[in-house]
């Protein structure tokens, strides 16, 4: 057995290109909480746990997320069964409420060890992959049209992206859809345009802003009202042509099954850290195919770590109607992988080898660590 022998959890913080403009936060920072499992063998599995915008987008945080790994995960998991990846997600679901993306982290890193230890991908271990790149979106967030047009063009020129999707909410409904309207006459039908509300629009304002969008050419709004608010989502999903997609109301396959009950979405933007875990995640990805949905691959902006396990997984599904969007590694001013995700030809590529496929980079760990001093539990004494 590959007995779980030490969990250490270290926070880092690394720089953005540009500012990113959410409706509820301005990002010049991303923060991320990696994690690391050692296991008696000599084996070690990696994880990350990365949330957007401080609480400003959900409950969890990273100090929050490394207190649940740290505080009440760890001391669960210490000298069980590493290769009982099944048994651990149970015992974290039964002794911790929430905190999904604590536990996906400490999950992911459970997946990468296994999949190490037996020399297969993670993909393999979920199936196996039927994809080697998937499609990848860019997200144009500036708020301002001539940037946006200017980023867009030179991300279409260098091959690189040709599906946007736009960061809108924080202005009046009508200079929105404005600035979108733009975007899209310049681009034409060299992109694809999208955009992502974060939940700032009422009904009202949603039901002006959908038939605009529309006309405009835009082709899917996501989350464009309060995640609690299913009958507003399902109305809005029977009465335009524009596709509805559900993002932040997706924390895992309750809440799929209860979008799919309310007819609430077209698409679900599925996320492993929202979800709380790859398992979870592959329950949503299966929910949204039994009810005949599309599926996005949906980021939380995470480093190249949480952007490889991701990939893993949606490697494994077979039709990604809406593609990804996992470009987060792009938005750092930094690598921390020492061979990072690869993007090219419109796509990203599926990483190769045992495990998520990666090994991270120590000195650029080391380097954007938050503080210099590691919390560590151990079966013995250090």
């Amino acid at each position: 057995m590959s007995i779980i022998e030490k969990i250490s959890t270290t926070i880092i913080e690394i720089p953005t290109i540009r500012g990113h403009v959410l409706s509820m936060a301005t990002m010049l920072t991303q923060t991320a909480v990696i994690l690391r499992i050692r296991f008696a063998d000599g084996s070690e599995g990696i994880g990350e746990g990365t949330t957007i915008g401080g609480l400003s987008y959900g409950v969890e945080s990273p100090e929050s997320i490394q207190s649940a790994i740290e505080d009440y995960i760890a001391p669960l998991l210490l000298g069980r069964d590493g290769d009982d990846v099944n048994g651990a997600i149970h015992l974290m679901d039964r002794a911790v409420r929430g905190n999904r993306i604590a536990k996906s982290a400490v999950e992911i890193a459970l997946w990468d060890g296994l999949g190490k230890r037996k020399d297969v991908s993670v993909a393999q271990l979920f199936g196996g992959a039927v994809h080697t790149r998937l499609p990848v979106a860019w997200t144009l967030a500036s708020g301002r049209s001539e940037t946006d047009i200017a980023e867009a063009q030179e991300m279409i020129e260098a091959r690189r992206h040709n599906i946007f999707k736009l960061k809108i909410g924080k202005r009046p409904v009508r200079e929105d859809v404005a600035h979108v309207a733009r975007i899209k006459e310049a681009l034409g039908d060299a992109a694809s345009i999208r955009v992502d509300v974060n939940q700032a629009w009422s009904l009202a304002d949603a039901r002006w802003g959908l038939k605009g969008l529309q006309e405009a050419g835009c082709e899917l709004v996501e989350q464009p009202v309060p995640a609690r608010d299913r009958a507003a989502m399902a109305e809005l999903t029977r009465g335009y042509e524009i596709a509805v997609m559900a993002d932040e109301a997706l924390n895992g396959p309750e809440d799929a099954l209860s979008v799919v009950r309310a007819d609430a979405a077209d698409v679900f933007a599925v996320k492993v850290a929202q979800s709380g875990g790859l398992k979870r995640a592959a329950e949503v990805v299966a929910i949204g195919q039994a009810a005949g949905l599309g599926l996005y691959g949906g980021t939380m902006l995470e480093t190249g770590l949480g952007t490889a396990a991701a990939l893993q997984l949606f490697s494994t599904v077979e039709t990604l109607k809406w593609g990804t969007e996992l470009f987060g590694p792009l938005l750092l001013k930094d690598e921390i992988l020492a061979e990072p995700v690869g993007y090219s030809d419109f796509c990203v590529e599926i990483p190769q080898g045992p495990g998520l496929g990666i090994a991270l980079d120590e000195s650029k760990i080391e380097f954007y660590r938050r503080d210099r001093l590691r919390r560590v539990h151990a079966l013995s004494a250090e």
